[in-house]
């Protein structure tokens, strides 16, 4: 199955619904979303829409992906956190734009699926650990840039604690139903708020599953 044309049109979606930076449409274009998605739907790997994966988790919708990336005003040098690893498509488009992305997913199984795909694409620049996600990652802290794949009942301190001066931090925050995509950035001042989307994520749980 070509998806050159499919994937054109995405990119051309995108841009449409407000995308502009231009690394971060190109980010997206780099990375084969058909990797990511389950292979009963591999039709549907270049539509707009999230996309069911294992354990109840979703892979975003790319405009989402596109646009929590772009929120992030991502360089070079920038090490991310990420909360959440699922399917590892999220982590990929950062892998593009970034020096080093940490993620953390509380799935064995999700994350046993997302790192061959990075090895696949040869993306040396992700670490990935198994671990609740709410607790962020400490040892490795502070971090330039933090990006939450699931939704906060409220605003995430434990993480926002974990940010570097001059961070930004995207996290969806609400129960289900009335969730918004909020940025935050840290200076010597404090923390910041800005809110950016009306959004739907699964819930950020915390704690480990039993055994999955």
């Amino acid at each position: 199955m070509g998806y050159e044309a499919h994937k054109i049109r995405l990119i051309m979606e995108l841009r449409k619904q407000g995308i502009t930076d231009k690394q971060v449409l190109s980010a997206v274009e780099r990375v084969p979303r058909e990797m990511f998605v389950p292979e009963a739907m591999l039709s549907e790997a270049y539509e707009n829409i999230p996309l069911p994966i294992s354990q109840g988790q979703t892979i975003s919708q790319p405009y989402i992906v596109a646009f929590m990336t772009q929120a992030l005003e991502l360089g070079g040098r920038d090490r991310v956190l990420e909360i959440g690893t699922g399917s590892g498509y999220q982590s990929a488009v950062l892998a593009q734009l970034c020096r080093r992305v940490c993620t953390v997913e509380r799935y064995r199984t999700l994350l046993a699926q997302a790192e061959p795909r990075f090895v696949a694409m040869k993306l040396h620049n992700i670490t990935t650990r198994l671990g609740d996600g709410g607790k962020g990652w400490p040892e490795l802290a502070p971090f330039t840039r933090i990006i939450v794949t699931a939704a906060a009942p409220t605003m995430p301190s434990v993480l926002a604690d974990q940010l570097d001066d001059g961070g930004v931090m995207v996290v969806p925050v609400g129960q289900s139903g009335a969730q918004t995509l909020i940025r935050v950035r840290r200076d010597s001042t404090g923390f910041h708020e800005e809110t950016l989307l009306d959004v739907r994520f699964v819930p950020l749980v915390e704690g480990m599953p039993q055994s999955r």
